[in-house]
């Protein structure tokens, strides 16, 4: 899974990155300043940062320094809109700028650009024998497409991209539909009993008692 690092002060921007980025398939860890994001670079690799200019601490600036010598993509996000700090980012070598506020959109789809510049996205993804096309978000087997709802679609995708892996009820909805999870719903069965009839996969997605659902793989 493709592995993102946000690195924001305000948390409620944090928040909706984590939400967002988590919903389109990603795995996204937050930091909330130059310091803890350095000690995670040290310990973990990341396929993307995604990464402010004003941080207690180390600034932005000071940390692509330093981020630099990982070869690890960074997309500036922050508020500081004057052209001459735009200017030193992508100087500094960020593969973009990306001013506050923005459209949640308009930054997935260019995390997707830069992923895919760096080789690090698949568009087409093969699991038993379906066709998953991540840029038109469409199904396939033998040619022929297959007749999924969004969230049938988005369901299949996290399935597909943790394979093996057992996801809970909660993470499925909070993936998915985002929010804290009602005990009470039975969205998340019902979807997947839905999709399962389309894909013809009764065995495939099986449920672990007590746990949640997992794709055998």
């Amino acid at each position: 899974m493709i592995r993102i690092l946000a690195v924001d002060d305000e948390r409620p921007i944090t928040e909706l990155l984590r939400l967002s980025l988590s919903r389109a398939g990603y795995q996204c860890t937050c930091a909330y300043d130059g310091m803890e994001a350095a000690n995670l670079i040290d310990h973990q690799v990341f396929d993307l940062i995604l990464l402010d200019v004003m941080l207690p601490g180390i600034d932005g600036f000071e940390l692509m320094d330093y981020i630099k010598a990982t070869g690890t993509p960074v997309i500036f996000l922050t508020a500081k809109n004057a052209v001459a700090d735009r200017v030193k980012g992508l100087r500094m070598g960020a593969e973009d700028y990306i001013v506050k506020p923005f459209d949640i959109l308009e930054l997935l789809a260019r995390v997707d650009g830069v992923l895919r510049r760096h080789g690090k996205l698949q568009t087409l993804l093969h699991i038993e024998d379906l066709e998953i096309n991540t840029l038109s978000m469409q199904v396939r087997r033998n040619g022929t497409e297959l007749p999924l709802t969004l969230k049938e679609y988005e369901l299949l995708l996290l399935f597909a991209q943790n394979p093996g892996i057992v996801l809970s009820k909660a993470t499925i909805y909070e993936r998915i539909w985002g929010g804290e999870y009602p005990e009470s719903t039975r969205t998340v069965e019902l979807h997947i009993q839905r999709m399962k009839k389309k894909l013809g996969w009764e065995h495939q997605i099986k449920p672990v008692y007590g746990m949640g659902y997992r794709l055998e793989g």
